[in-house]
């Protein structure tokens, strides 16, 4: 295993919904594999929507149903210095995704990519499940799940 932590920044648009979900979730598989200790995780929002809040609390519920906990997490916008500090920025979907290329530098465009890269054979997206009902924080969970594993996989392989 490495002696450098390794992190990875979730970001979406308003950052209440999907990428502390994200974060939730892949904070919580790291934990299980024993590994809180080499991977730095966060999240963060394109937009200064909603800077201070919670999250979603449908978010918390459909996450607490997982035995996954969301309240210890508050929305932030991108910092210019997330760019420098995080070795992967995974944007929920293509808007976000091309919103942070453009905030960017060109020397950390390929650390930014779509998080459902690391679920094979989903789609690209993670859908905003802001306004709908109960069963898009589910759909938004079950690929949130799919992808951690798939990240943790890629890093352990890679990295740890």
């Amino acid at each position: 295993m490495s002696d450098r932590k390794v992190s990875v920044l979730f970001v979406c648009m308003g950052n209440i919904c999907r990428s502390p979900t994200a974060e939730g979730v892949f904070r919580h598989h790291v934990a299980e594999g024993g590994l809180g200790e080499a991977i730095d995780i966060d999240s963060a929002g394109t937009h200064a929507y909603h800077v201070g809040e919670a999250p979603d609390r449908r978010s918390q519920e459909a996450a607490e149903r997982r035995g996954i906990t969301l309240d210890d997490i508050r929305a932030r916008r991108v910092k210019s210095e997330d760019f420098e500090r995080f070795d992967l920025i995974l944007a929920m979907d293509k808007l976000n995704h091309i919103t942070l290329i453009e905030q960017a530098d060109a020397e950390h465009h390929e650390k930014i990519q779509l998080f459902l890269e690391y679920a094979p054979g989903a789609e690209l997206e993670v859908p905003d499940p802001y306004y709908g009902g109960a069963a898009g924080f589910e759909r938004v969970l079950d690929m949130v799940e799919e992808a951690s594993r798939g990240l943790l996989e890629t890093l352990r392989s890679r990295h740890l």
